[in-house]
């Protein structure tokens, strides 16, 4: 019966947000990929914290007029989304930049100096706009972005921390397309310094991101304040295809369990612990 009353808070959540908009729509200009567009809510709660949320996959979310994603919908922080604005906190939902909506959407960029400074950009925009602390949230491949930005960006444009979930931290060298190959790892972790949280689910059966590197990703940084959580339960995995299990609506995503993920996100980011 919880899950069936979470699931129906999720989708009454997700109507509403339809209907009123997700968010206002933010349109920044990048050096290379065009415009960059997201979906911001404001902060309602003190001290003003805001979470820059990067979705996996493609990460293109083709956000419409109103904010709202049209592709991605089943992603983790695409249905967390709402809960974090719930708790006061506030969400910009990034979608791929206009030169990176093809087939591959990010794929190689991902890595690349110059998706860092988009997010830089971002950032900036983010924290005038607040008044407030901006942190970085990537799931999945998301978490490749995340840690992109958060290695390489200094000053205004930089996070004030990061979150990862579900984080890619393993490629396929063999695979047809080499962006396939790139995990977090192959980016400078050592120049994280900022709070990090690493939270993976201990029946994740995703083939790229394997719940047993979370502290080997925190011990390749050089974090001020740390965290690895292997959060447990939820339904389990759905499929024995270790690349389907990548999916938002299993364990990769934390199906089920959003309220919880949501709720120890917002503590860490809180200065607390998960």
């Amino acid at each position: 019966m919880r899950r069936l009353a979470l699931l129906f808070t999720l989708l009454v959540a997700a109507g509403a947000a339809q209907a009123q908009g997700c968010g206002e729509v933010l349109s920044i200009s990048t050096a290379s990929a065009g415009e960059l567009r997201a979906a911001f809510v404001a902060p309602t709660a003190q001290p003003a914290i805001t979470l820059v949320l990067l979705p996996g996959g493609g990460g293109h979310a083709d956000l419409d007029a109103q904010g709202c994603a049209q592709k991605l919908t089943g992603n983790s922080l695409n249905r967390m989304r709402p809960l974090f604005n719930g708790m006061g906190l506030g969400t910009v939902f990034v979608d791929a930049p206009s030169a990176h909506q093809g087939g591959d959407g990010l794929g190689g960029y991902r890595i690349a100096p110059e998706h860092a400074d988009d997010l830089g950009r971002l950032i900036a925009t983010v924290r005038q706009r607040s008044g407030g602390a901006v942190w970085l949230v990537g799931t999945s491949r998301g978490a490749i972005s995340a840690v992109n930005a958060a290695a390489r960006l200094k000053g205004d444009a930089a996070p004030d921390g990061v979150v990862l979930t579900s984080a890619v931290v393993l490629g396929d060298p063999r695979a047809r397309k080499p962006w396939v190959a790139h995990s977090v790892f192959d980016l400078p972790l050592r120049d994280i310094a900022q709070p990090l949280l690493v939270v993976v689910h201990g029946q994740d059966t995703c083939l790229r991101s394997p719940p047993t590197e979370s502290k080997r990703l925190i011990a390749a940084t050089r974090s001020s304040r740390s965290q690895a959580v292997t959060v447990t339960g939820g339904p389990g995995p759905r499929t024995s295809d270790r690349l389907q299990a990548c999916e938002g609506q299993s364990p990769h995503g934390y199906a089920q369990q959003e309220q919880a993920v949501a709720d120890g996100i917002a503590r860490f980011v809180r200065g607390g612990r998960y």
